[in-house]
């Protein structure tokens, strides 16, 4: 038992690294191309609003990574409370910076139809990047063995 929790632990590092490279190529690719349309028909406020799009995404993605890493090794109960923890605090953090957002930065500084249309961009090239690569993953599940015939 020892030996098979040895052996996909070692396995389970790469896994993260494959998922996060996975989505970061094709959210980078949209953010760039977000950032290019944003800047030639909004002009700055476009700009800025495709930036930060690019940055709260791939924070808010990264932290998941993070506590997927941190989790590993963890039971399931521990595991279940740190994820929730995550979600929370990222649903609260996410809240407070829309309310600073709308309370300290003017229209005429960021578009804020250009930051939605962008986060939600990028979050379904987040997704569908990291499902790829979740595909192209060997993941192994240990199987009972076959009982003895008598």
């Amino acid at each position: 038992m020892s030996q098979l929790s040895n052996s996909s632990n070692a396995s389970n590092p790469s896994n993260e690294g494959q998922l996060l490279r996975g989505a970061l190529t094709p959210t980078f690719i949209v953010g760039i191309i977000a950032i290019g349309f944003a800047t030639a028909l909004q002009g700055r406020p476009g700009l800025l609003a495709a930036l930060l799009a690019q940055v709260i995404v791939v924070i808010y993605f990264l932290v998941h990574i993070g506590v997927s890493r941190i989790s590993r090794d963890l039971d399931p109960m521990s595991t279940m409370a740190i994820a929730m923890f995550s979600y929370f605090a990222k649903f609260l953090l996410l809240g407070v910076f829309f309310w600073a957002l709308g309370q300290f930065v003017s229209d005429e500084n960021l578009d804020r139809k250009t930051f939605g249309i962008t986060a939600v961009a990028l979050t379904f090239a987040w997704l569908g990047g990291e499902i790829a690569s979740y595909l192209k993953l060997k993941t192994h599940l240990p199987l009972p063995h076959d009982r003895p015939q008598s």
